[in-house]
């Protein structure tokens, strides 16, 4: 199961959930309570619903996203499973400042609400995007900042984390690919760097990546406002294994796997290999395990 199949299951069983109570976990009913998904708070039901339309479905529920990825607010909260929720704009205002990764941003609409007030409680006069991590087809350079050469605002350090489930099939695809997303995501740091986005704090493998070289070679980059790092890749959607500065494993026993494009050792013989919660169901327990993951 992938990160999008298991975000629809929590928001399918918190609205089993909601039917089978009667509509009693609503707002004021369920905010930290498990509400059906799978042991998750409230809001996390609530994030990742508003992720999966934002990210992925608002075509199909008929939302239009604007060039730069936002919606109505209130048509976001008529959508289904946001609607069964009884999700409110004081929740999802609560949510956009909270939420550790800073995924959404919310912002007046100007067609509603002229004078932008930031006070109003209509929902209908306000607009919230996803900050990153789509599917639906949106231009980069209406939704992102562009990391060039020429602007100079190449950060110090950018990786990708994995896991040893995906290292086989990344060596034998020749790099990253977003994976049914729009672009890889990579991050500055790692979250005992205090990086907050763009890394899963469970990741195995660290991938250091050449952001100079793979700029010099075509490649195009962004930063989202959560300060995640972005590429769609090459013309076949690759981040080529030729930009692999350096990857390293996170514990004892895994060093150097890959260093200045080339590969220096397998994974080590006997390792344990997990299966991260929301990648699928490859992997088991042998080194070689199939699938990429899809990232953050």
């Amino acid at each position: 199961m992938d990160t999008e199949q298991l975000e629809e299951k929590i928001v399918e069983r918190a609205e089993s959930g909601e039917r089978s109570r009667g509509g009693r976990s609503g707002r004021g009913g369920g905010r930290g309570g498990r509400g059906g998904g799978q042991g998750q708070g409230r809001e996390v039901q609530v994030s990742r619903a508003l992720s999966r339309l934002l990210r992925h479905q608002a075509e199909n529920a008929g939302i239009s996203l604007d060039d730069g990825g936002f919606a109505r607010l209130d048509q976001v909260l008529s959508w289904g499973p946001l609607r069964s929720l009884k999700v409110g704009l004081d929740e999802v205002q609560s949510i956009v400042a909270s939420n550790d990764k800073q995924r959404f941003s919310l912002k007046p609409n100007p067609e509603t609400n002229p004078a932008l007030s930031t006070g109003s409680q209509d929902a209908s006069h306000w607009l919230i995007r996803a900050n990153q991590g789509h599917s639906i087809k949106l231009d980069s350079a209406s939704v992102l900042q562009p990391v060039t050469l020429e602007a100079g605002n190449l950060p110090a350090k950018v990786i990708h984390g994995t896991f040893f489930s995906s290292w086989p099939s990344i060596v034998a695809s020749g790099g990253l690919k977003p994976m049914g997303r729009n672009h890889v995501h990579c991050s500055t740091g790692t979250p005992e760097e205090g990086v907050k986005s763009g890394m899963r704090r469970d990741a195995e493998l660290i991938v250091e990546l050449d952001v100079k070289a793979s700029l010099e070679h075509g490649l195009r980059w962004w930063r989202s406002d959560n300060e995640v790092l972005l590429t769609e890749g090459d013309a076949e959607g690759l981040v080529s294994t030729r930009f692999f500065k350096l990857v390293t494993g996170r514990k004892a026993g895994v060093g150097v796997l890959w260093k200045d494009g080339e590969k220096v050792a397998d994974l080590p013989e006997g390792l344990k290999i997990r299966t991260p919660h929301g990648k699928g169901q490859h992997g088991g327990g042998k080194r070689g395990g199939k699938g990429q993951e899809r990232g953050l």
